[in-house]
């Protein structure tokens, strides 16, 4: 099951708080997913169709609990996948039809005319229960959710422009920052970012998806901070590698070509220990000397004897 799909079923057992809000939430998805069947003789028909079984039982329970409609729940194969179930939640014409279509502002009626409604009322926009259970709506019908494993996305395909405007519009005003595009014949408001996506799942009462959203968020800052670490920690044992190294080649080419009785006493030290101790840190080094020396003034003499094998004839290496 993906991720959209665990996310839509547990929104689905929310309980819805009131009748209007009810009817805004399916308003939302009829929005997203519905159609209307215009028939002759001013008959006409609508349904819901859904991939998810939950949604189209919720979808029926709205209806049956606010109005006095037939309908029934139908069940196909899938045309382009055949190993999914397709629901349709069926209201053939009968009277009330019309009105439940007006009632839910897929329809309305100017001057004696029915038309598409593309403005999402003030009724259903009126207090914050309201615009949660149309936005709840819109995902249910038409919102993806990306596994947060692979990244962060979450969008609602419209199929109306302006419907689309204020849908953007409704989100924002709980303080989010969703935009809006067009692609292909569709229109998609979305959001990316992982905070913005915890907040609308907040909003619309997606809670067990908003935690496993925070946990996997904390588990990868975890290991993008372990593998941080981790490479710091390689390049800095990487560079004291190259550093010894260097340090042992320089030593070797004084002891050959000059001769280790040569130095001053205190590069002489430390250039036995380093040829004693090759894996000793710089810390380690100062700790053996009689009195001990600090690591910056073991660099500074190591770096000396690598200055005065340059001046005797070593070659430097990039």
């Amino acid at each position: 099951m993906s991720f959209s799909s665990e996310t839509k079923n547990e929104i689905c057992t929310i309980e819805i708080q009131n009748s209007v809000a009810a009817l805004a939430e399916l308003s939302s998805l009829f929005r997203m997913c519905g159609s209307i069947n215009f028939q002759g003789n001013n008959k006409l028909s609508f349904y819901i169709r859904t991939e998810n079984a939950a949604i189209a039982r919720r979808a029926f329970k709205i209806l049956k609990a606010n109005y006095e409609l037939g309908a029934r729940v139908a069940v196909s194969k899938n045309k382009q996948f055949k190993n999914r179930n397709i629901y349709s939640v069926i209201v053939p014409h009968q009277e009330g039809t019309l009105q439940a279509l007006l009632d839910l502002h897929i329809l309305k009626r100017h001057e004696g005319l029915i038309s598409l409604d593309f403005i999402i009322p003030e009724k259903f926009k009126k207090n914050s229960a309201c615009r949660r259970a149309t936005i709840r709506g819109a995902f249910l019908g038409g919102g993806s959710l990306s596994n947060p494993d692979k990244g962060y996305h979450l969008e609602f395909t419209c199929h109306n422009s302006e419907y689309a405007r204020q849908l953007m519009d409704l989100i924002n005003g709980f303080d989010l920052k969703s935009k809006y595009i067009k692609r292909k014949n569709n229109y998609i408001v979305y959001i990316k970012e992982s905070e913005q996506i915890i907040t609308i799942l907040n909003v619309i009462g997606a809670h067990q998806t908003l935690l496993n959203i925070e946990n996997i968020r904390i588990m990868k800052e975890m290991r993008n901070n372990v593998n941080r670490l981790v490479n710091c920690e390689t390049a800095n044992v990487s560079k004291t590698v190259e550093a010894a190294y260097r340090q042992i080649e320089a030593i070797e080419y004084i002891r050959d070509q000059v001769g280790l009785q040569k130095l001053p006493q205190k590069l002489r030290e430390v250039a036995e220990l380093r040829l004693n101790y090759k894996e000793a840190s710089l810390k380690e080094l100062g700790e053996l000397l009689d009195p001990p020396v600090g690591k910056s003034g073991i660099n500074h003499r190591l770096k000396k004897i690598e200055t005065l094998a340059r001046s005797h004839g070593l070659e430097q290496k990039n």
